[in-house]
Order: structure tokens, then sequence, then C-alpha cells
């Protein structure tokens, strides 16, 4: 006989994946300035397809980045462990190069640029 699992499902939706997916970014911070990868402006695209395969496109703040294997492993890693998710794609790009026009409202009001 097999036992029936009571506990609810959340059902996981794109859209709330896809906020879990910011959520979980915003935790990991660039190691030189004190401002989270997400609002520092690095993810330039996060797609997620109908079966949960995440594809995210991000940048480093310069191509001689020290963080340029560390980063892309903790964003694929925070990613991979989320509920919902299936694969996880991240794609480092340097095209457009980042620049302090990428920083939120909130990162340019932590660095004192606002």
């Amino acid at each position: 006989m097999e036992e029936q699992n009571n506990t609810p499902q959340t059902e996981v939706t794109q859209q709330s994946l896809e906020a879990r997916i910011i959520e979980g970014l915003r935790q990991i911070y660039d190691p030189e300035i004190p401002v989270n990868i997400y609002d520092l402006g690095l993810v330039y695209k996060i797609e997620i397809d109908d079966d949960f395969s995440v594809h995210i496109v991000m940048t480093l703040t310069t191509p001689n980045c020290p963080e340029v294997e560390s980063l892309p492993e903790e964003v694929m890693s925070i990613v991979q462990n989320l509920n919902g998710v299936k694969s996880v794609e991240v794609n480092l790009t340097f095209d457009p190069p980042w620049s302090q026009d990428n920083l939120s409202e909130e990162a340019r009001l932590e660095l004192g640029l606002l």
C-alpha cells in the first residue's frame, strides 16, 4: 500500500519562481562592492522555460574580475537549490560591458550615488 503525502503542495509558476530566483540572487554580494549582484546590475537576463529550466545571462564588473569563476558557480548553486528548478545554465558575457548605469536605485542609494 502506497503512502499518501498530505502535505499541501504550492504550485510553482514561472512568475513565482523568477521572484524566488531574484530573492536568491540578492543574497550574493560582489566581494569588492557592498551590493548584491542583482541590484548591482550584473544579471542581464533570467529566462525560465516551460519545463522550469532556468537560463541566466550575467556579467561581472570587469572582465579581469577575480570572481570570474566563483560568482557564476555561486549563482548556479543558489538557483539549482530552489524548489521547482529542473536545471540551470549560467552564461557569462561582457557585451554589453557593465557600467554604473546598471545599478538599481537601491544600489545607487547604498553607494551614495543619489
